[in-house]
């Protein structure tokens, strides 16, 4: 029994949620407002790559989010809202999945039609860019580098909707 019980899903479930508390009360605050903020490349969810050095000189907003996280489905719809709105200003968007692995984010975003640029977080990545405190993480860089806005949790369509003035 006890053999059976330790191989059971609910046995690995609940050894996912310990593993995944213990990370999140490892993780950073989030960074400090008006700090430099630069984000390392990483490969997209469709194939391409997010280049740092193509997003210089533009509002950059980095948004942590998981296919399983309700916040972030209650958020994710202005997140795409305001990167096809915005995009043409300039706004470059890396959305950072921290599902544990790529395909549940494919999945997800296939499923809600969402077009912002998304890319697997891996933990062998977030070792050179942890992952702050909370989900949803929202960030934004303006154009001169600097931290101008960092949130965690949910934010209201409307507050999304506000992010659009300070690009």
């Amino acid at each position: 029994m006890a053999t059976a019980l330790a191989a059971s899903p609910l046995v690995n479930t609940i050894a996912h949620a310990q593993s995944a508390a213990a990370l999140e009360a490892k993780a950073p605050p989030l960074p400090k407002l008006g700090s430099a903020f630069k984000v390392p490349r990483i490969t997209l969810l469709d194939g391409s790559v997010f280049d740092p050095a193509k997003a210089e000189g533009q509002p950059l907003l980095v948004y942590w989010w998981a296919s399983t996280c309700p916040f972030c489905a209650l958020q994710s719809p202005s997140m795409d809202k305001l990167w096809r709105n915005q995009k043409s200003r300039g706004l470059q968007m890396l959305a950072l999945s921290v599902d544990l692995k790529p395909e549940p984010a494919i999945a997800y975003l296939k499923a809600k039609g969402y077009s912002f640029p998304a890319a697997w977080a891996s933990p062998e990545w977030r070792n050179n860019f942890p992952k702050p405190q909370g989900l949803p993480v929202t960030l934004l860089r303006g154009r001169d580098g600097k931290l101008q806005l960092a949130e965690k949790g949910q934010l209201f369509a409307e507050d999304v909707d506000a992010i659009a003035g300070l690009i």
